[in-house]
């Protein structure tokens, strides 16, 4: 079986069809999904979904790109929320100076907010990183430094520095439809060589649908081709790497396994 480890099953373009989009990913194999907060406002939502399908899980956090929208977030709201079975993992969090859709202090502050959410709470860290390594490497290297958090740099398209920096802190690597896509050479180079055993698989959905989907609506049951493509990639069978990734993904998600066990 596969997991999707990133999804946003509450996004308006699932709204029509929510139960087939399930319904598709597990005929794909495709056992689990995570579905990923991006601002406290529309929690509810995303835990709706999660608590309506057995095999959907879900975040609690906020976007880099709405941390102007929500600058008050504190960790006892983030923790809060957490508090639920259903809830695996705080995020998504982190540094987006491609878009700067918030500015770039409030990005680094909500950030931080999260990074102590996931030190205190135990869960793991979702982290979205774009044009942002050295600030990135940077948060993460000192806040590790004065407590260990897990994590995963999630929708990787980043350098190979930045992926050195995480494997070396404990974290956890996940690829996207991106490493499908023509022009992504330097990305599947970096998959190459990532531990077996930090790698994980996500779709992203509703964005960045893999070939030979790409220009179409992402859903979970697509993670099928990213996961042949890594297992291409890495000169291993798509069997062998859709049971390393499910495996990756429950040990770092490890609030979902005893639920996923009874």
């Amino acid at each position: 079986m596969i997991v999707d480890s990133h999804c946003h099953l509450d996004f308006d373009k699932f709204d029509d069809d929510l139960t087939d989009v399930v319904v598709r990913a597990r005929s794909a194999r495709v056992s689990h999904m995570l579905t990923i907060s991006t601002t406290l406002a529309g929690f509810d939502k995303v835990f709706g979904v999660a608590n309506r399908f057995d095999n959907v899980f879900c975040s609690v956090g906020v976007h880099p790109h709405e941390a102007a929208q929500e600058p008050d977030t504190t960790v006892t709201d983030l923790k809060s929320r957490a508090a639920h079975p259903k809830v695996v993992g705080i995020g998504e969090t982190g540094l987006d100076y491609y878009y700067d859709n918030s500015p770039r202090d409030m990005q680094k502050a909500c950030f931080q907010t999260h990074v102590e959410a996931a030190q205190e709470t135990g869960l793991p860290l979702i982290v979205h990183t774009r044009d942002s390594d050295d600030d990135m490497a940077a948060i993460l290297s000192t806040n590790m430094a004065k407590a260990s958090f897990s994590g995963v740099l999630h929708c990787f398209s980043s350098s190979a520095a930045l992926a050195k920096t995480a494997i070396e802190l404990g974290l956890y690597i996940s690829f996207s439809g991106i490493l499908t896509f023509k022009n992504a050479q330097d990305l599947r180079d970096i998959a190459a060589t990532v531990p077996e055993d930090r790698l994980l698989v996500e779709t992203d959905a509703p964005f960045l649908a893999p070939m030979p989907h790409r220009g179409k609506r992402n859903e979970p049951s697509f993670v099928v081709h990213t996961l042949n493509r890594l297992a291409e990639v890495r000169g291993v069978s798509p069997e062998h790497m859709a049971a390393r990734t499910t495996e990756n993904f429950f040990s770092l998600f490890s609030k979902a396994a005893p639920r996923d066990a009874a």
